[in-house]
């Protein structure tokens, strides 16, 4: 028997907690459970301070005061087999804005639009009411760069795809 802590049995039993943001690039979330020694090297390799312990002392990724700039200095000083190649997208992940977005209150906004650098979130003018964001999932690389420039911590990452065909959020 293993001694750690079976965590997809245990999610079972409380469906309504989301996965929590992982290291770019991991095989599977179930891969990384099974593999993770939570050493603690890739904390001390991340440049932008993103990687914190989490549950079980399993890191997780915290975008409330930086991005991730996919510099692979994670995936690098990681001696654990569990990542995926880089040629791949490296999270099956989007952001979603919610509607505390001041946008929904009538105030105007866009510090999110001005810090996505792939140019995912988009704001098209409307009449008579202020434009609220979009976020198009098939261009968000989900680096975390709108959530911490956020004033209103409207913006979340998901860590499930929508079941949308069309691949757009708000």
């Amino acid at each position: 028997m293993s001694p750690l802590p079976d965590l997809s049995r245990r999610r079972l039993l409380s469906r309504d907690q989301a996965l929590p943001v992982r290291l770019p690039w991991l095989q599977s979330e179930q891969a990384f459970i099974d593999a993770c020694t939570r050493c603690g090297d890739c904390i001390d390799a991340c440049p932008n301070d993103l990687i914190k312990k989490g549950r079980g002392g399993f890191v997780e990724v915290s975008f409330s005061n930086n991005e991730c700039t996919f510099c692979k200095a994670c995936v690098e000083v990681c001696t654990v087999d569990m990542f995926t190649d880089f040629e791949q997208s490296p999270w099956p992940y989007y952001a979603q804005i919610s509607e505390s977005c001041l946008t929904y209150s009538q105030v105007v906004c866009q510090s999110c639009k001005d810090a996505c650098d792939p140019r995912a979130i988009t704001i098209k003018p409307v009449i008579g009411r202020i434009a609220t964001p979009s976020i198009d999932v098939n261009s968000c690389t989900s680096c975390g760069a709108c959530i911490s420039v956020c004033p209103s911590d409207a913006i979340a990452i998901q860590t499930k795809l929508p079941n949308s065909s069309d691949g757009n959020s708000q």
